[in-house]
């Protein structure tokens, strides 16, 4: 694989050079008044530097390597990836391995933040230094992090895997020698997606850069925002590089086995040339066809069940210990002519919320005018809809829903195809507009939110739509190469919807069709699940959503057994409905699964106002039981003997930007407020200085 070049960080000679250039212009005869202009551009502009060029700030698109107290940078290591995994029934294993090269001549730790599956359970790390192998262990988060910190000072190898968000994680590693390799794997479980008719597995490559609203950035100390679910560690952000002609800045190979247990058939690899090999007892393989693909763009592989088979639910088990888990994945019958035409008489207030932020600009913001447009046209005459645009601000197209008149649609549909992206990402102020007000008596009220979730106050946000959701469904539209899955998946289960992934203009007829064609009725509705024997069950979600069109329902459950038959019972239309299921054979896997659904909803209950005093210890007790990272748990592996000097320089990795982020030149669109008014500001001073300066000249 192709090394990563490092470049150069930008200090604060900018700042002195701007501030000498107006010095000259005051000598030549421009006077006080240009100064002071000039002074306020560059005092705006270097402002949204020093916010921006941080080894914290993803928006910075710079590779900061300090060395010193005195600000000076020099070269990072470089970074590859290796992705493997293997597909069981519903289950995927995933290992990881990253390696850390140090091209430099002294010792520097490597710090590279990398997105995962936002239901990740990761559960191993292990660190390999030429023969020798280090296995890591669970603790507590400031334990975790106080030993690495020791090993590193005490000059020992140590590697520390860290959760910044339920979908963000950072890998550090300490005395990455002269030309020395260190690779480092994690390991994590994973239940599949399925969605009409189809298996979905989706492993993210990059990061979307995270904008912090402006009520957070109050609360910011130099670019570091307090991670809202860990309330003890900053959050850390990637760095951005630019693909050059030297090559990916990440190179990432992966391969992937599926042994479904039955034959399968058109898998297919959504966004990556991926090559397929079956081979005789009904297993696929699939390895990417580039040898160095560029990690810019999620991965996702679908594929269905040979002969068209659909199946109607399924059990799988494992013991561990004296308890039981279960994964049970229920898959909702087809509606019926009564379901259909039940669901066509009822009239819908529809809010299309659209994100035109910066980082929409580029291939997003056409997938979200496109998904706009298609949603405008499934109104009917008897809807009532309206769009709101948001970024810095917030623009209705109405300041009320209208009805979905022809005239009224064309006119919206006119003014959607003249958004454009820019601006910074402020979206509690939409969620709550569309969130807000009162449909008319009869009106099923449905709020379609259409973004790449490019936020970092997820947690605040989520509050909000659990406290004005009120009758209303929220159906989240992720748009982009890669979208914030995290944030888009909890919206729509705190909004009691479901989620929908646009990774390519191409895919939005089929895919909007198919949302649509989800929410215009629920197929079951007042769901339950009776376990075998009566015995005490502790399942996730406790309470079991409506099933929609092709959306399955999956349900981890623990208790002391689950042998025998499971009953899951609902009503379809106005009749009751009911299936029995057998568990199937042993399934390994599945009781990380249940724990990592149990912290999430551990974690929810802090989004709904629980002490965490009360929510951290049983966080954690889950998370040491079943060896899982979390928000209060990290996993650490030392090498027990010395490498390296105590001091070492550290180095943020650079990541590749999400394919179609931003312009061609690679610029990374600035969605910052307040620098943008100061710089605004800055310039009409600086233009009225220069007036000054002219009719002084023409007085003298």
């Amino acid at each position: 694989m192709a090394a990563v070049k490092a470049t150069g960080g930008r200090g604060a000679s900018a700042l002195w050079d701007f501030l000498m250039l107006g010095a000259k212009a005051f000598v030549s005869g421009l006077g006080v008044a240009l100064v002071l202009g000039f002074a306020a551009v560059v005092l705006a502009s270097h402002a949204e530097a020093a916010t921006t060029v941080t080894l914290k700030d993803p928006r910075a698109g710079e590779l900061l390597l300090r060395t010193d107290a005195a600000g000076r940078y020099a070269v990072a290591p470089t970074v590859e990836t290796e992705v493997a995994i293997q597909v069981t029934g519903i289950v995927a294993r995933t290992k990881v391995t990253q390696a850390f090269q140090n091209p430099g001549s002294e010792f520097v730790e490597g710090i590279y933040v990398f997105p995962l599956p936002e239901k990740a359970a990761v559960d191993h790390l292990s660190m390999q230094v030429g023969p020798r192998l280090i296995e890591g262990e669970v603790r507590e988060k400031e334990e975790a992090r106080r030993t690495y910190e020791a090993a590193k000072s005490q000059g020992r190898k140590a590697a520390l895997v860290e959760q910044q968000r339920p979908n963000l994680f950072t890998n550090s590693v300490a005395h990455i020698g002269p030309g020395e390799t260190v690779r480092v794997t994690i390991e994590y479980q994973q239940s599949l997606a399925y969605d009409d008719g189809q298996y979905r597995l989706r492993f993210p490559l990059a990061a979307t850069p995270r904008y912090v609203p402006a009520v957070a950035k109050a609360n910011a100390i130099d670019g570091e925002v307090a991670a809202p679910d860990a309330q003890d560690a900053p959050i850390l952000s990637p760095a951005y590089a630019v693909a050059s002609v030297g090559g990916p800045v990440n190179p990432v190979d992966i391969a992937v086995i599926i042994d479904a247990g039955v034959p399968i058939a058109n898998v297919t690899s959504s966004y990556h040339e991926a090559a397929l090999q079956k081979a005789g007892d009904g297993r696929v393989g699939v390895t990417l066809v580039k040898e160095q693909e560029e990690a810019d763009h999620d991965f996702e592989l679908t594929w269905t069940l040979a002969g068209g088979a659909t199946p109607q639910g399924a059990i799988f088990r494992e013991r561990v210990g004296s308890a039981e888990y279960g994964l049970l994945m229920l898959v909702p019958p087809q509606p019926d002519a009564v379901q259909k035409a039940a669901a066509s008489a009822i009239p819908r207030e529809t809010i299309l919320v659209i994100d035109t932020s910066g980082s929409m600009d580029g291939a997003s913001i056409a997938q979200a005018r496109a998904a706009v447009t298609q949603a405008l046209d499934s109104l009917t005459p008897r809807d009532r809809f309206n769009v709101v645009e948001f970024n810095s601000i917030l623009r209705p197209y109405s300041s009320v829903p209208l009805p979905a008149a022809q005239g009224n649609v064309a006119a919206a549909k006119q003014w959607v195809a003249g958004l454009r992206a820019g601006g910074g990402t402020e979206m509690e102020p939409a969620l709550a507009f569309a969130l807000g007000g009162s449909s008319p008596a009869g009106y099923l009220k449905q709020v379609v939110f259409m973004t790449d979730g490019g936020v970092s106050n997820e947690d605040a946000l989520f509050s909000l739509i659990a406290a004005k959701l009120g009758n209303a469904r929220l159906f989240t539209v992720g748009i982009g190469s890669a979208p914030n899955t995290h944030f888009m998946t909890k919206a729509a289960e705190f909004g009691r919807g479901t989620f929908t992934y646009i990774g390519d203009v191409h895919e939005v007829q089929q895919k909007m069709g198919a949302l649509f064609a989800k929410i215009e009725a629920p197929v079951l509705q007042d769901v339950a699940i009776t376990w075998p024997d009566g015995s005490p069950v502790e399942t996730f979600p406790a309470r079991i959503p409506d099933l929609y069109l092709g959306e399955p329902v999956v349900v981890s459950a623990k208790a002391a057994s689950l042998a025998g038959t499971v009953i899951v019972s609902g009503r379809r239309g106005n009749e009751p409905w009911s299936v029995a299921l057998t568990p199937s054979a042993a399934q390994s896997g599945v009781g990380a699964l249940w724990a990592r659904a149990k912290i999430a909803s551990l974690m929810d209950e802090l989004v709904r106002g629980a002490d965490p005093a009360t929510v951290r210890p049983s966080v954690v007790q889950v998370a040491l039981e079943h060896h899982l990272v979390s928000a209060y748990t990290s996993l650490v592996a030392v090498d027990v003997t010395p490498t390296g000097p105590s001091f070492v320089k550290t180095a943020m990795v650079k990541s590749a930007l999400p394919r179609g982020y931003g312009n061609n030149a690679g610029i990374l669109p600035q969605t910052a407020t307040e620098s943008t008014l100061e710089l605004l500001l800055g310039l009409f001073a600086l233009a009225a200085a220069a007036l000054v300066a002219v009719i002084g000249w023409r007085s003298a």
